[in-house]
């Protein structure tokens, strides 16, 4: 992707960093100013917000010392609702929603709340809303912890299918050196792989950060997170006018480009699951639908076989049993089993809940031409 990328991204997350979240309203401003022109543009946006601790700390007079976890997550909760208001009133400015969410790691990483997480953000995207991320610092221990904003903005990133990521800080791109302590330090406009070399000069860059825990070196880790999934990145400074505007420009900002599309990339990791957990069986008016890209759904399904999950990868056969795809179910196979050959009206009825119309969405399915060569089944 080339710097015109925000002009042709359908999908862009947009991470804050906590030094700039403590800088005035006036640059919050400014971001939500550039990002309400890309939504009146058509594009779909996310922010992913640091400084909720930072924003709490002088709230509970923990302004001035080092905090131990649970006063961290004091912090974070009591400055919560201060950093989704800053956003509220920036972005109401423009007559445009906000919307909070709250992640913890476990939530990209288990798919079943992967699934949850991603339609409850499309959902407020195709309402027009723009969602406020931030991590669940209140609930958050070790081991279900991001660590620090970037890699979760780009957990988020690999989650909606977005496009590109920016991550804006008080540091304009990555530089060969470290711009704090060498004048003569020269920005990296492009960069088209991440090597030993570029995370080299991302372990000197930002040595001097004050509020943020993340630097340049999180931003890199980040970078590749959301490349591998087809999304491009640019790293740019949010303290400029037109923060965001600006990086369409070679002369502003570092970006990471993708080798590979969102839609690739996604259709890598379904091909790739070693053992599906289930099969779905279909009718030749459901196949010659999956042929058209549509999604799969329940009337089409004559049989349901094995057990699954709602999030696991199922193989999806004609009635010969010939596998023709393989998809990420929207529901378990009790479920799936009951829907079988139903309308979608019928749903609710059927299972007391809808959850989605499609048994398998069109996003989630790889047809069989697609990796039939890897997996001879």
């Amino acid at each position: 992707m080339s710097r015109q990328s925000l002009q042709t991204a359908e999908r862009i997350v947009v991470k804050i960093g906590s030094t700039l979240m403590q800088a005035g309203p006036a640059i919050l401003g400014a971001i939500a100013r550039d990002v309400a022109a890309l939504c009146q543009d058509g594009k779909q946006c996310v922010i992913v917000s640091s400084g909720a601790v930072a924003l709490g700390r002088p709230r509970l007079g923990l302004d001035r010392q080092p905090l131990s976890l649970e006063q961290k997550q004091a912090a974070a909760a009591a400055g919560q609702p201060v950093l989704v208001h800053a956003w509220e009133q920036a972005f109401s400015v423009h007559d445009r929603s906000t919307a909070q969410a709250l992640l913890t790691l476990d939530v990209t990483e288990d798919r079943r709340r992967w699934l949850n997480a991603r339609a409850t953000l499309d959902t407020l995207l195709d309402l027009g809303a723009t969602p406020i991320v931030n991590e669940n610092d209140t609930v958050a221990t070790d081991e279900i912890r991001y660590g620090d904003n970037d890699r979760l903005a780009a957990r988020v990133a690999q989650l909606i299918g977005a496009d590109l990521l920016i991550l804006l800080s008080d540091i304009d791109g990555l530089f060969d050196a470290d711009p704090r302590a060498n004048p003569g330090a020269q920005r990296v406009a492009t960069i088209d792989t991440i090597d030993a070399t570029v995370r080299a000069m991302a372990g000197g860059a930002n040595t001097q950060a004050g509020a943020g825990t993340g630097g340049m070196r999180s931003k890199v880790q980040a970078a590749e997170i959301a490349t591998a999934s087809g999304c491009a990145v640019i790293i740019g400074d949010g303290r400029e006018p037109g923060p965001v505007k600006r990086l369409a420009s070679r002369e502003a900002g570092t970006l990471f480009r993708s080798a590979v599309s969102v839609a690739s990339a996604r259709e890598r990791w379904i091909s790739g699951a070693v053992s599906p957990h289930g099969e779905i069986r279909i009718d030749a008016g459901a196949l010659n639908a999956l042929q058209q890209g549509k999604s799969l759904l329940p009337v089409g399904v004559v049989a349901i076989q094995g057990q699954f999950s709602r999030g696991d990868t199922v193989r999806i056969s004609d009635e010969q049993g010939q596998t023709r795809a393989r998809g990420v179910s929207a529901y378990n196979s009790t479920d799936a089993a009951l829907i079988a050959g139903r309308r979608t009206e019928e749903i609710e009825d059927l299972l007391g809940y809808r959850r989605a119309p499609a048994l398998v969405h069109a996003d989630d399915l790889v047809l069989e031409r697609q990796f039939m060569k890897a997996d001879p089944s």
